[in-house]
């Protein structure tokens, strides 16, 4: 359950940060009030993923002590 939580985190961090990247690079002059806060709130998101990514990298491979 731990390793499959890694790895879904993973992927949802890759998904936001190609999301933020695009929106960065092709839609930065045209943002309005509602597009910076879409792409803030993405920001936050891909923290809070990349955050639980870390979290869970030692729990998930960490040591096998029991």
């Amino acid at each position: 359950m731990k390793k499959s939580v890694f790895y879904i985190s993973i992927i949802l961090s890759v998904v936001f940060l190609v999301n933020i990247i695009d929106i960065v690079i092709n839609d930065a002059e045209r943002l309005t009030q509602y597009g910076w806060g879409y792409l803030s709130g993405q920001i936050v998101l891909f923290g809070i993923f990349v955050s639980l990514t870390f979290f869970m990298l030692g729990r998930a491979y960490g040591s096998k002590e029991s």
